[in-house]
């Protein structure tokens, strides 16, 4: 299975790109989320985290391979739960996914079937599926913020969700790792890992009042 693919992005069609690996170029299906974000990247190096699956009719054997792919793990991740749900197919998912992940995980965890019936081609039967089966998998992806580039702003979406993951494993529910996480990103300091993340969240558990 390939995960990750890495090259030049030579061209970006309306729901797939061309990305250039050494002799090779491979064409990637993208959700319009990440189609936006690579539009300003021709002739520019990627790395784009991939899916495959195989696409046509077994019963006539033209089953074709195909890659989808996204800039983050987490944004795959996502994905792959999307697609879990009944009636939603991996080309519905990229039809639906062109708002940022944590504004539908949001959605999701807050029950807001209108919502996400405004996703092109979810209706309000599908969005009550999406919410049924995984709002209670969304508080990581809630998370999810706008992207800042490395090292030049506050704590980043990455880490974040990996701070959440620990605080989880730690022993700490759903609810109150997702208020610690979301106290240190109202903070705006610049965490560069989640080592950090998780010593500033502990000096201000344990500050005098």
């Amino acid at each position: 299975m390939i995960k990750r693919l890495s090259g030049t992005v030579e061209r970006v069609e309306m729901n797939a790109v061309d990305l250039a690996v050494g002799p090779l170029v491979h064409e990637v299906l993208v959700p319009e989320l990440t189609r936006r974000s690579l539009q300003t990247k021709l002739g520019q190096a990627v790395t784009l985290h991939t899916l495959e699956f195989l696409e046509g009719t077994p019963g006539r054997g033209n089953l074709v391979p195909r890659l989808v792919g996204f800039l983050s793990e987490v944004e795959r991740e996502f994905f792959d739960l999307v697609c879990e749900v009944d009636g939603v197919g991996v080309r519905k998912a990229l039809r639906a996914i062109v708002r940022p992940v944590g504004d539908i995980a949001t959605a999701i965890e807050e029950q807001d079937a209108a919502a996400l019936s405004t996703l092109p081609g979810i209706g309000a039967a599908t969005a009550e599926r999406m919410i049924a089966k995984l709002r209670r998998r969304m508080p990581k992806f809630a998370l999810l913020v706008a992207r800042e580039s490395p090292g030049a702003g506050p704590a980043g979406s990455d880490v974040l969700v990996e701070t959440l993951d620990v605080l989880r494993s730690l022993g700490h529910s759903d609810a109150d790792a997702r208020r610690l996480v979301e106290n240190l990103r109202e903070q705006k300091k610049k965490v560069k890992d989640v080592q950090e993340a998780l010593e500033l969240i502990y000096r201000s558990m344990h500050r005098p009042r």
